[in-house]
């Protein structure tokens, strides 16, 4: 398998909270949740908790081809959450937590998973792509982002209502992230596709995938098309270029662009 990426923070001289890397026969990407206030509960970061279990992941997805995604999920996330335990208030609702997106060659097959409102998309060699996505954020943030834009960023009722959208995550009925609960590890979509029926694979943090899901500029082979031509810089300038069309507030994107997925 070849991996291409393409990393960008926000703005320059911020520090870019997301993270991928590859291993032969696997890819991951990570997208980390910063929330202010968190360094008063973490002394390490949203970027060191997204690079830690990145890291922690391709390490287990190069010895553990025997055990599922989800199984090395949540041990990836034990381990993070053990390492800042005595140093940190891990159960915090405000600290560090990351979305995941993980692709995995296995004897003639594709893994996937995704964790949170990172995307993983699937290139088939007939027919359209295969979008794997969580909704489960987005619903719940909806219902939210009237109320937030009609109030002052940064009063306190606006700080309560971002406290009772957080209240959401990682429980039941809610959306889910990894943090310091290993079992979030099994509330995550997976799934398996034979490789011959695919021609390639694309991971997107969700600052890079609003270049479909939110400026709609274009479609998912739309995607494929730009990836294969181009490489995912170009979907991160074009993205970049809609922000700033439209007076977005930019957001880390990140690109992990999987070929030749029957090299193994």
């Amino acid at each position: 398998m070849r991996v291409a990426t393409a990393s960008a923070a926000a703005r320059v001289g911020r520090t870019n909270e997301d993270f991928t890397g590859a291993v032969p026969t696997a890819a991951v990407l990570i997208d980390g949740a910063g929330i202010p206030g968190a360094e008063s509960v973490c002394r390490h970061g949203v970027a060191w908790y997204a690079s830690r279990l990145g890291g922690n992941l391709l390490g287990l997805l190069s010895l553990g081809r025997d055990r599922g995604l989800p199984a090395l999920l949540a041990e990836a996330i034990e381990q993070v959450t053990d390492g800042h335990r005595d140093t940190c208030d891990v159960t915090d609702p405000i600290s560090p937590s990351a979305t995941v997106a993980i692709l995995r060659l296995s004897d003639g097959l594709i893994e996937y998973l995704v964790l949170g409102d990172s995307v993983l998309v699937l290139d088939s060699a007939a027919g359209a792509p295969h979008v794997v996505s969580d909704p489960r954020e987005v619903i719940i943030s909806r219902a939210y982002e009237s109320a937030l834009d009609a109030i002052p960023a940064g009063s306190d009722e606006y700080h309560r209502l971002l406290r009772e959208l957080r209240a959401n995550r990682n429980r039941p009925g809610g959306f889910w992230v990894a943090k310091d609960d290993p079992r979030a590890a099994d509330e995550a979509i997976t799934g398996i596709r034979p490789v011959s029926e695919l021609t390639g694979a694309v991971l997107l943090s969700n600052g890079a995938s609003r270049l479909v899901d939110r400026f709609r500029l274009t479609d998912w082979p739309g995607v494929m098309a730009v990836l294969a031509s181009s490489g995912p810089a170009e979907i991160i300038r074009r993205v970049r270029q809609a922000e700033a069309r439209d007076a977005v507030a930019a957001d880390d994107a990140t690109i992990a662009y999987c070929t030749d997925l029957d090299g193994g």
